[in-house]
C-alpha cells in the first residue's frame, strides 16, 4: 500500500528530525523545516531509482516515494558518479553556515537542485540563491525542478570560472584540490564558504566518475583574514574543468590527509607566503594554517 500525501508529510517531518539528530544538530528549526518541506522525490527523477552501495549502484525495487526519506545517496548521473548526496552530511554542513535568513548564497554543483531548494527555504523571501551546475542535462533538470522556487536562479557553467558579486555564503558540492579564486574573493565581510577538499583516488566500486575521500572545511572572512574550521571526512565526486586536480596536488593532498591533523586547522592564508611548519597543507598561493586569524 502506497503512502498518501498526508502520510508523506509526516514522513518528511520524521526524516528531517532524524537527519538533524544524526548530524548532532539540537536546535535549528529553520533547517529542520527546510528538510521537512522540500519533496526529495521531485529531485531524483522518476523510479526506478538507484542507490549507492558498497559495490556500486543497485536498483531500489519499491517505487513508493517514502523510501527516499533516509540517509542514502540516490544516483543522478551514474556514469559520472554524481548523486543526490547524503542528507545527514548536508544537514551537518548547512548547519555549520549559521543563520542564512536574507542571505545571498551561491550553490556550486547544484545537481538537479535538491539542496538548492533547501537553501531557498533557509534564505527565505529576503534572500537569493544562485544554483550553478556545469552538466547541461542536470542543469536543465534543476531549472525545471526549481521553477516554483522564486528566490533561486539557475546558471549553467563552470562554478570556478563564473564571476560573482559580493555574497554571504558559497556552498560547494564537489571535491576540489584548491578553492576557486572567485569563491574566496566574492565573500562579503562575515561571508562563509563550505567546500570539500580532496583529490581522486581509485574508482569506487562500479559507481563511475572520479571521487575523493577527503573532507570539508568552513572558511569565514574576518577583518584580518580568513578563519578556517574542519568539518570532518567526506566522499565527493571530483571537480572537472578549471578545478580538476593536477598530479602534484593529488599527491600532496593524499599525503596531508594520510598524515592527519586537519582538525587543527584554524585559518586559510590567501595569497600570502606560507609559514613552514605552521601549515597542514600548502598550495599555490594559499595554505591551511594551524594559526588563528590575526
Amino acid at each position: 500500500m502506497r503512502f498518501s500525501a498526508k502520510d508523506l508529510t509526516t514522513v518528511r517531518r520524521a526524516y528531517a528530525r532524524q537527519m538533524l539528530a544524526i548530524a548532532g544538530v539540537d536546535d535549528n528549526p529553520a533547517l529542520e523545516a527546510a528538510f521537512a518541506d522540500v519533496p526529495r522525490e521531485r529531485f531524483i527523477g522518476p523510479p526506478p531509482w538507484q542507490i549507492v552501495g558498497p559495490r556500486g549502484y543497485r536498483p531500489v525495487p519499491s517505487h513508493d516515494p517514502v523510501v527516499v526519506y533516509q540517509d542514502v545517496n540516490f544516483a543522478l548521473s551514474p556514469g559520472r558518479g554524481v548523486n543526490n548526496g547524503s542528507p545527514f552530511l548536508h544537514a551537518l554542513w548547512l548547519n555549520a553556515f549559521g543563520p542564512l535568513a536574507g542571505a545571498r548564497v551561491v550553490h556550486v554543483g547544484a545537481g538537479t537542485g535538491y539542496y538548492s531548494a533547501i537553501l531557498s527555504r533557509l534564505v527565505g523571501e529576503g534572500g537569493r540563491v544562485v544554483a550553478v551546475e556545469c552538466d547541461p542535462e542536470l542543469a536543465r533538470l534543476a531549472e525545471r525542478n526549481l521553477e516554483s522556487f522564486d528566490n533561486v536562479s539557475l546558471v549553467e557553467g563552470d562554478g570556478a570560472a563564473l564571476a560573482f558579486e559580493s555574497v554571504d555564503a558559497v556552498y560547494v558540492n564537489f571535491a576540489v584540490a584548491r578553492p576557486a579564486k572567485t569563491w574566496i574573493e566574492a565573500l562579503a565581510p562575515g561571508g562563509r564558504l563550505i567546500f570539500p577538499l580532496g583529490a581522486p583516488g581509485r574508482r569506487h566500486g562500479t559507481s563511475g566518475g572520479r571521487h575523493a575521500d577527503g573532507g570539508g572545511f568552513r572558511i569565514e572572512r574576518r577583518d584580518h583574514g580568513f578563519a578556517a574550521a574542519w568539518l570532518g571526512r567526506a566522499f565527493f565526486v571530483c571537480a572537472d574543468g578549471m578545478l580538476a586536480p593536477l598530479e602534484d596536488e593529488r599527491e600532496a593532498l593524499n599525503t596531508a590527509f594520510e598524515s592527519g591533523g586537519a582538525e587543527m586547522v584554524r585559518s586559510l592564508r590567501w595569497m600570502q607566503p606560507a609559514q613552514a611548519g605552521r601549515c597542514w597543507f600548502i598550495g599555490k598561493g594559499w595554505s591551511l594554517s594551524y594559526d588563528e586569524v590575526g
